[in-house]
């Protein structure tokens, strides 16, 4: 039997609470799994992965030194895109192994990581010169985001106005988060955005 850590991550509060991308790399850790796998506890992280100080990932790395377990990540770009964070953490004796690239070896994880950190770095220069002809061509920049945001925040305001006597009555009955969003869940009703509803949410 092979014991397993499992770690994701989400760039964005948004993502966190809608799911978005959580919901993607539990599928891909699933069929991944064998019947003789086991999974010892899993850590959900909200945060950048150009952060290295992430809280719930280095409670994974700690649990996996004491069990002796495997860290399991969905993608390897979850977990990081500089070359030498991920050496470091293969350099600390920990079995790194990827849903996404499930027979690769530790010389190939290190390839990976360099194509991850170079894509990385292009997105980032493309980003960068977008918004620089952008700024030559007059666009004001930010304007369109702030309008879609004004709208967004009505929108979950109209919301919140119509359904809260509801999901008041849901909550007052349920003893935690997690059950009065399966609670949610189980009588179909969708949040803002048409999606399943989280503890978080």
């Amino acid at each position: 039997m092979v014991e397993y850590v499992v770690y994701y991550r989400v760039s964005t509060e948004r993502q966190g609470r809608s799911g978005l991308g959580l919901d993607a790399q539990r599928s891909m850790v699933e069929r991944f799994l064998m019947p003789t796998n086991a999974i010892i506890a899993e850590f959900t992280e909200i945060e950048s992965g150009k952060n290295d100080k992430r809280t719930e990932l280095w409670k994974a790395i700690s649990l996996v030194k004491k069990t002796k377990a495997k860290l399991l990540i969905p993608k390897l770009d979850r977990f990081s895109r500089k070359v030498s964070f991920i050496s470091g953490i293969i350099d600390q004796g920990i079995e790194l192994v990827v849903c996404e690239h499930p027979n690769v070896g530790t010389f190939f994880l290190h390839l990976l990581a360099c194509f991850a950190e170079e894509e990385r770095r292009q997105i980032s220069e493309r980003t960068r010169a977008a918004l620089a002809e952008a700024k030559k061509r007059g666009t004001v920049l930010g304007l369109n985001a702030k309008a879609l945001a004004k709208v967004r925040k009505q929108q979950k305001y109209n919301f919140v106005e119509t359904n809260l006597a509801a999901f008041k009555q849901v909550w007052d009955q349920s003893p935690s988060a997690s059950e009065t969003a399966r609670r949610l869940n189980d009588a179909n009703v969708k949040t803002p955005k048409a999606t399943k509803w989280y503890p978080a949410t």
